[in-house]
């Protein structure tokens, strides 16, 4: 028996696990896993703790990632859309668009002409409608090549979420115009970063798969964990026991009553991971 059985921690992968907007900038490498960091997981999977990702990217995305981590447990890709077994190499939950999710984001590409939309099959395809330098950084981040489609009306389905991909004042229009169509209601509308505005089905969002995972692994919520960044993790940051967030986390973050600690470049897990040391 170890001092964590029974303990899930689920940690955001982009800027809160690994500091990875250098890399998005600039074109570089995307960071290893720190030594601090590694080590810290390591005592806590260890000692029977369960560690995951929850992450906004989807399986095509992420899988690079993935042997390279101490990860133990399922995971939560496509920003809440399904929960993916990396031992299995199965999905065990699904959340996907409809039809009409696709035929409301072209119009949406039609209104904006600089806007570009990734669209995220299960099966490890991403299609990229209108890609932009946008599109392209984040492909370079991702280590994902992108199929590209003249319309959205052209990608198959099903589709874990869209991507809508330009600057913030333009994607605030874009989320105006969803709004005003009445179709926001209809869909979880999240940035997740100042330049990615996320689409998925109502309901599939980080803070209610990672309960689902919750209760697939029989984890009591009184022993879940969350760590994230941005404004796709305030949804599991307020269903956690306790939330935690790296010190260079965004403002709402940060009033959201997470714990604030150590920056994504100096050991944010480390520091994690001490307190729930401390704690059981």
């Amino acid at each position: 028996m170890g001092k964590f059985d029974g303990v899930l921690l689920a940690s955001d992968f982009d800027n809160t696990l690994i500091y990875t907007e250098d890399a998005l900038r600039t074109g570089g490498q995307v960071p290893t896993l720190s030594k601090g960091n590694r080590e810290a997981l390591e005592y806590f999977t260890g000692n029977g703790g369960l560690f995951t990702i929850s992450t906004g990217r989807a399986l095509a995305a992420f899988e690079h990632y993935a042997p390279m981590l101490p990860i133990n447990a399922p995971g939560i890709v496509c920003n809440g859309a399904a929960i993916y077994d990396f031992a299995q190499k199965e999905y065990l939950e699904f959340s996907m668009l409809e039809e009409t999710a696709l035929e409301r984001g072209q119009q949406v590409l039609e209104a904006f002409p600089t806007v570009a939309c990734e669209a995220y099959h299960p099966e490890n395809v991403i299609h990229a409608v209108h890609p932009n330098e946008i599109t392209r950084k984040h492909a370079h981040l991702t280590h994902v090549e992108v199929e590209e489609k003249a319309s959205l009306l052209e990608v198959p389905l099903p589709l874990g979420k869209l991507l809508f991909e330009e600057e913030l004042p333009v994607l605030e229009q874009v989320k105006t115009y969803l709004t005003e169509k009445g179709w926001a209601g209809d869909y979880e509308l999240i940035f997740s970063t100042k330049t990615l505005l996320e689409l998925t089905k109502k309901g599939a969002s980080k803070g209610g798969m990672v309960l689902r995972l919750a209760e697939l692994l029989h984890i009591d919520p009184r022993n879940l964990y969350c760590a994230g960044d941005e404004a796709n993790d305030l949804s599991m940051l307020k269903v956690a026991a306790e939330g935690f967030a790296p010190e260079n986390c965004i403002e709402a973050v940060r009033q959201s009553g997470a714990t604030i600690v150590s920056d994504a470049r100096k050991d944010a897990m480390a520091d994690i991971i001490a307190r729930l040391d401390k704690k059981y």
